[in-house]
């Protein structure tokens, strides 16, 4: 009972920190018509993630191909 009160007291005063609305100028922003695909609009942050992931992604291809063909060919005997 008193846990309880002492918890909901605790979460209903504690200070929130106001953040400013910027909903509308993100709309702005992400819907401006400049040629860039919606995934590169966030600046050089999402041009280094969207290259580390192609990256990743055709490594990690050509990887599993070549143990693919390694592992389809028969093993010499010693």
């Amino acid at each position: 009972q008193t846990l309880r009160q002492i918890s909901q007291r605790t979460i209903s005063t504690a200070s929130r920190r106001q953040f400013p609305n910027r909903v509308a100028e993100n709309q702005k922003h992400f819907q401006e018509d400049n040629g860039l695909p919606v995934h590169l609009k966030g600046g050089a942050k999402d041009s280094l993630l969207y290259t580390t992931t192609a990256g990743l992604t055709v490594f990690g291809t050509m990887y599993a191909l070549y143990y693919l063909s390694v592992s389809s060919m028969p093993k010499k005997p010693n």
